[in-house]
């Protein structure tokens, strides 16, 4: 993987996609509307809603350049291959100390999400999984010491 490279899941891409869709279209019209109307209270020196308004705009164009640098470098993995971890992958892990299985699905850093089991491929766990194959151990820092998992299944997504 180069290092300027984003590797995303397809439907990262597409959410992407779509949230800047919506950036650029619907949240830039809202904001000069917030800030057209702020605006119109007179005093910019004391208008904390003028305030509040050019900062949200400011995130959000942040965020606009943000997207767009990510879906230049994006590099979208559709492998089918089974054999080895790849972005995409949903591994099925044992906890070798505890003897507990896990599911995760390998995505971009962009689509990491714990609550929903998704851990990015930067990660210590994700990158620690990339190209191992079923049956390999993984030992992964973490700030309880270290923990042991064997890759027990990998599922193409």
């Amino acid at each position: 993987m180069a290092k300027d490279e984003i590797f995303l899941t397809p439907e990262g891409l597409r959410n992407l996609e779509l949230e800047l869709e919506d950036l650029k279209t619907v949240k830039r019209k809202e904001l000069a509307e917030r800030i057209k109307l702020a605006i119109s209270y007179g005093d910019l020196k004391e208008n904390s809603e003028y305030h509040s308004a050019k900062n949200d705009q400011s995130f959000m164009e942040t965020r606009i350049i943000t997207i767009e640098r990510m879906l230049k470098k994006a590099k979208v993995a559709t492998n089918v291959d089974i054999s080895t971890v790849h972005v995409g992958s949903i591994v099925i892990l044992n906890d070798v100390e505890f003897s507990e299985k896990v599911e995760y699905k390998i995505v971009g850093p962009s689509e990491a999400d714990v609550a929903e089991n998704k851990i990015s491929y930067e990660s210590p766990l994700g990158g620690s999984l990339m190209g191992k194959s079923v049956g390999d151990i993984v030992s992964v820092n973490a700030p309880v010491g270290v923990i042991k998992y064997e890759l027990l299944e990998i599922k193409a997504n």
